[in-house]
């Protein structure tokens, strides 16, 4: 599944990086502002364990740099230092409970924003895709007044005892939406997107409970951004 996923990711580089290629109209606009949402996560894990969405908070700021438009599409790199909270929600075997546990992460996508419709003073539909790295810096649980410990334990271990190894994460990021832009230069974006971790957040060797440990993030966000330098058209 994941060579599946980093050959998928190459194919769209090499297809984006074919498109940047081609002769276009040259742009130099740069745009910076903010960021924030929520997020609805759960981690794959193998064997697998009973949960549901956690949802969380994200904000950080973004950069977008335009550099062409090429026939109706406007081309762009879009970078981010975000900070989210990531984890999942379980209900615990055999009582009416729940464990939560709480991952805060640092991440940083690096993307490839594909825009089609009006450049400025009017309404742009846009795809973004590309890598996101992160770094969690940190965890919580919260539990449930009748919370008891899980009685069957996966691999002999009990995943709500174990501590994140792996706190470096990397994946592929992707998702859809509108940007409502002013003659004046600001942009009032909303967007959704699917990140799916190739990394794991547990050790995945014949010894550890898991094989697997990756999360999955939907995320619904909206973002402020204002040109500090455009193109004149």
């Amino acid at each position: 599944m994941r060579r599946l996923a980093l050959l998928l990711l190459s194919v769209v580089c090499c297809q984006l990086s074919t498109v940047f290629a081609q002769v276009g109209e040259p742009r130099t606009d740069l745009a910076v502002g903010v960021n924030g949402g929520f997020v609805m996560n759960k981690v794959s894990f193998y064997p697998s364990v009973r949960q549901t969405f956690k949802m969380g908070l994200t904000t950080g700021a973004t950069v977008r740099y335009t550099c062409e438009k090429y026939f109706n599409m406007l081309c762009a790199f879009q970078g981010e230092v975000n900070y989210s909270q990531a984890g999942w929600k379980e209900k615990v075997e055999g009582v009416s409970d729940t464990y939560q546990r709480t991952l805060h992460y640092v991440q940083m996508p690096l993307l490839a924003n594909l825009g089609f419709g009006r450049e400025r003073g009017g309404v742009k539909g846009f795809l973004v895709v590309g890598p996101q790295i992160g770094f969690c810096i940190g965890e919580s649980t919260k539990e449930g007044e009748g919370y008891v410990p899980p009685q069957e334990l996966v691999g002999g271990k009990n995943q709500h005892e174990l501590e994140v190894e792996k706190k470096f994460e990397y994946g592929i990021t992707g998702g859809l939406g509108m940007d409502i832009s002013t003659k004046g230069g600001h942009h009032f974006i909303i967007e959704g997107r699917y990140f799916y971790g190739l990394s794991d957040i547990f050790g995945n060797s014949k010894k550890d409970a898991f094989g697997r440990s990756a999360n999955g993030t939907i995320s619904a966000k909206a973002s402020y951004l204002f040109d500090i330098k455009k193109t004149k058209l």
